[in-house]
């Protein structure tokens, strides 16, 4: 039975002396280390072998005979033919936003010129190839299939393709999944989970598995998670997710009641998941500790709740100031960040460390899961300190064009060999001066 959140109190304290948020601030620990080294013989395996490891991996794993690893069209279109009208339209609706969003990430090129009749255009073009990874462990997840889904193609990938854990019962990802997948017009899909849907799409899985992508992105348990740092370099991918985390930044002004809602919508997702409050009021801290304690009973999932709420990773932390709570959090770099405060904006407007901030009492992470038109997959471990979410220009690549004429070539000859002989590369300089001696 949940009882209440540990407590931090910080309000007497240097938060330099103290290490910052990245020492003060509760985090969950993951080995990935350790995985790496138990995913290391499977993605090997799929590597040498193809479609048959995956479908070993898959028996073993998953307790799933697979007869072939790709969801039959006829799947695909079964399912959204069932999907309850009610998420079918509430999948639109996110599907629609998303697109708004993600569509003014578009980028544009540039021309610029150095010299007269020297240019350099940094254009963008996208990744040929993806490979997105929808979990399907304790929650069924549709709506990362948007999130994933939407950037890439409004990025103009031409080649998008889907895995997700098989179901015993069928053998097929979760229809809701499927449902997703034909409502954004992605039919390769295949289902395949774990550290050998990542090693399926970075080698490929030849003979009736997927050819091998660009990039492999999207969220997973921490096997994937350790099977994506194994293949990094072979193939590009979003990031290293670990377990969710929410951290709100509140004053007395605050809802304990939506305070409290939103600490446990975080924790619903795993034990491991972190809620974090920190406020600047004794008062708002022992009322969201009285609401959570019905709200924890009431909840579904209630005994995932209590094992992530009372975890290490949790807490309630008491600051002097709303400054300190701010230089605290940009420290931790929460992936999820809200701010129920007075002048709320304001103060969003100094985080400079977030995966996403939401803003004011009714943006609450839930929303932004959905239906806000942001993307979900975020830096989770404090990543957010030097990465950012999931967008259109993670499928894009910069390529620079250089053109310069014979006058404006002749212009930079002198800089240009100067350089290349302080470096002690002459033939450098001399692919110059060969332009201009017969």
């Amino acid at each position: 039975m949940f009882d209440r959140l540990t407590r931090i109190d910080l309000r007497n304290g240097d938060l330099r002396s103290d290490g910052g948020g990245k020492a003060t601030l509760p985090r969950a620990s993951v080995d990935v280390k350790a995985a790496t080294d138990a995913v290391a013989p499977i993605v090997d395996a799929v590597r040498d072998h193809g479609s048959s490891a995956v479908k070993e991996a898959t028996h073993r794993f998953d307790g799933v005979d697979l007869d072939a690893l790709r969801v039959p069209a006829a799947a695909l279109d079964d399912a959204l033919v069932a999907l309850d009208p009610a998420v079918r339209s509430a999948l639109e609706v996110s599907i629609e936003h998303a697109r708004r969003v993600h569509g003014d990430q578009r980028r544009e090129s540039r021309i610029t010129e150095v010299v007269p009749g020297g240019t350099v255009t940094q254009t963008w073009r996208a990744v040929r190839r993806v490979g997105l990874y929808v979990p399907g462990g304790r929650a069924v997840y549709p709506s990362s299939v948007v999130m994933n889904v939407v950037p890439a193609q409004i990025a103009g990938v031409t080649e998008i393709a889907v895995t997700s854990p098989p179901q015993r019962s069928t053998g097929l990802p979760d229809p809701l999944i499927l449902a997703a997948c034909a409502l954004l017009g992605v039919d390769e899909v295949y289902a395949v989970g774990g550290a050998q849907a990542i090693a399926m799409f970075a080698f490929g899985a030849a003979p009736d598995g997927p050819a091998p992508v660009d990039i492999i992105t999207g969220p997973g348990n921490i096997w994937v998670t350790a099977a994506k740092r194994l293949v990094q370099g072979t193939v590009g991918i979003d990031a290293e997710a670990g377990p969710t985390e929410i951290a709100i930044l509140a004053d007395e002004t605050a809802d304990p009641r939506h305070v409290a809602a939103d600490l446990i919508s975080q924790a619903e997702h795993d034990p491991m998941a972190a809620s974090i409050l920190v406020t600047t009021s004794r008062e708002l801290a022992d009322a969201v500790d009285g609401a959570l304690v019905g709200l924890v009973a009431a909840t579904k999932h209630h005994e995932r709740v209590t094992e992530a709420l009372t975890g290490t990773q949790s807490a309630i932390v008491l600051v002097a100031s709303i400054e300190q709570g701010i230089a605290l959090l940009n420290d931790y770099g929460a992936e999820h960040l809200e701010i129920q405060t007075q002048d709320a904006r304001a103060v969003a407007d100094r985080i400079v460390n977030a995966g996403a901030v939401f803003v004011g009492p009714h943006s609450p992470v839930s929303l932004g899961d959905y239906c806000a038109g942001s993307n979900h997959v975020l830096p989770t471990g404090g990543c957010a300190r030097h990465s950012g979410g999931l967008t259109v220009q993670t499928f894009l690549k910069g390529i620079q064009i250089i053109e310069y004429g014979a006058e404006a070539l002749a212009a930079v000859a002198t800089h240009v060999v100067a350089l290349a002989e302080a470096e002690d590369l002459p033939a450098h300089g001399a692919a110059v001066t060969a332009r201009f001696t017969s």
